[in-house]
């Protein structure tokens, strides 16, 4: 880990700070991958706290998928099975709102803080506060698994800029090209 990419700050100091954002715009490029086949593009997503968002990708120029999600409702074009609607909405919030975890117990193990929660569980490196895996339960037994990597700081702002977020036989992965993270 390079110069720069540690914390010298509580968990719960980190955590508090970061509760303070309100929404997150980014710009990134993304690979969609099932079984053996994989689609490449480029996207922008503007998403809130609460899990409102909207995203567009764009595949050699051309728009490619259109994603709205207000209040629970999610409107795609094209139309997404809810495999893809549920990484595309609750993975990609919980991933980028990692720490919007709460009443959570904490571990510490190798390096590592363990917060977990029954809908959520985090591995937290001690080092940078940031996180290197996150697995989402959902009812059925079905789990969101999000791998972090590649820490970059922006404007003061450390975040990991490369996730990988995998669902049964499907999986994204995102990296951040540009980001915004905004206040409340």
């Amino acid at each position: 880990m390079g110069p720069g990419l540690f914390e010298e700050r509580s968990l719960d100091e980190v955590i508090a700070e970061k509760r303070v954002i309100s929404h997150i715009d980014a710009t990134f490029s993304v690979i969609f991958e099932k079984a053996d086949s994989e689609i490449r593009g480029d996207g922008a997503v503007n998403i809130f706290n609460n899990g409102n968002l909207e995203l567009r990708v764009y595949s050699l120029g051309f728009l490619a998928m259109e994603l709205t999600s207000r209040n629970g409702v999610v409107k795609s074009n094209p139309l997404l099975d809810s495999t893809k609607k549920t990484i595309l909405t609750q993975g990609l919030r919980d991933c980028l709102f990692w720490w919007d975890i709460r009443d959570f117990t904490l571990e510490e193990e190798d390096g590592y803080y363990h917060l977990r929660n029954t809908e959520r569980e985090i591995l937290i490196d001690k080092k940078s506060m940031l996180p290197k895996k996150q697995q989402i339960y959902f009812s059925g037994g079905k789990v969101l698994t999000v791998y972090y990597d590649n820490p970059v700081r922006e404007k003061g702002i450390l975040y990991q800029s490369r996730m990988k977020i995998e669902l049964s036989k499907y999986s994204m992965t995102l990296t951040v090209e540009n980001i915004q993270f905004t206040s409340l």
